[in-house]
């Protein structure tokens, strides 16, 4: 799956079979159910849960959660727009599928 596929996916009322935690939390915080993604990015015992987690954070407004976060998954803090950043996780995991 790329990320077009991974996006029109979300138009789907689940999300597709097989997505970690991780990416399942993104499809998640893309429907904007994000008290569903900030669950599923918590479950996420990988690196990935966190740095997903420090994204939703940083959507939150809560910035020193977010550093937090980013800190755990070994990622810098991000400075470009939510969009770009989702956009740029949700690639990268998809990679690794």
């Amino acid at each position: 799956m790329n990320l077009a596929e991974f996006q029109l996916s979300q138009n789907q009322s689940t999300p597709p079979s097989g997505l970690s935690l991780a990416l399942q939390s993104l499809w998640y915080d893309a429907k904007g159910d994000w008290d569903k993604a900030h669950d599923l990015a918590q479950k996420e015992g990988e690196s990935s849960g966190a740095w997903v987690h420090a994204y939703l954070h940083r959507k939150e407004g809560d910035a020193s959660n977010a550093r937090y976060w980013y800190g755990r998954a070994g990622k810098p803090v991000c400075s470009g727009s939510l969009e770009e950043e989702w956009a740029a996780i949700s690639e990268a995991l998809l990679a690794k599928r």
